[in-house]
């Protein structure tokens, strides 16, 4: 039984892919965006958009509680399913700021690495490579133009019942590529043993096949009914 890191930009279709790649594993799904998503929607309620350390820290001293309901695989915080309200425009223009905190990245750090511990586990988002599991025995990095990750960001974003302009989307995507890759806690940044894959040209089933493929010596599924 291996792990799997998955990091990339945000929109390349990191957690589709992992959620995918976990399924045809039968492996665990963690979607390390919405535990991140979770701590901004949970300090924006308390502190009114004062997104300071001292301010954030003396909210997680309050030991927040994240879990992933086992049949839907929502996120629970503070056991209220609140998986509609993290996936909202408000949540994802502010995920950045807050997750670039050091005590959020601490916080959430403990959390992470108790869902690996027994393996068998598919973890995306930004630092799993590098910091959260850096002895992954599977890395991959996600890429995609930016034209094709506005696209399925502005159809996901659509099919939710969310109005936004491909031009602020792409405003949106922009902004966090900048937050993420120049944080000085954890930045986004390729591991040097991670696979790169440009999803911008391949359908969701090939991304999966590419994946499964390349892990199949370290998993016991054969190679060949995958490619």
């Amino acid at each position: 039984m291996i792990n799997i890191a998955i990091d990339g930009y945000a929109g390349c279709g990191k957690s589709t892919l992992a959620r995918d790649v976990a399924a045809k594993l039968g492996f665990r799904f963690i979607d390390t965006g919405a535990l991140y998503r979770g701590i901004t929607l949970c300090v924006t309620n308390e502190l009114n958009g004062i997104f300071d350390d001292q301010s954030v820290s003396e909210v997680l001293n309050q030991k927040p509680t994240l879990v992933f309901e086992p049949a839907t695989n929502h996120l629970l915080l503070n056991n209220i399913n609140v998986e509609t309200q993290i996936r909202s425009a408000e949540i994802a223009s502010k995920v950045s700021q807050v997750a670039a905190l050091p005590s959020v990245r601490h916080y959430l750090l403990s959390i992470q690495r108790d869902f690996i511990k027994n393996k068998g586990v598919v973890m995306e988002g930004r630092d799993i490579g590098t910091v959260i599991m850096p002895d992954a025995e599977a890395k991959f990095f996600i890429t995609a133009n930016m034209q094709v990750r506005v696209e399925r960001r502005f159809l996901q974003l659509k099919a939710d019942g969310k109005e936004q302009s491909r031009a602020e989307v792409e405003e949106n995507l922009s902004s966090r590529d900048y937050k993420d890759a120049t944080r000085s806690e954890a930045p986004l940044k390729l591991a040097s043993d991670a696979v790169v894959i440009d999803t911008s040209q391949l359908t969701r089933e090939e991304q999966v096949k590419c994946i499964v493929a390349l892990t199949a010596s370290k998993t016991d599924k054969a190679l060949l009914p995958f490619v």
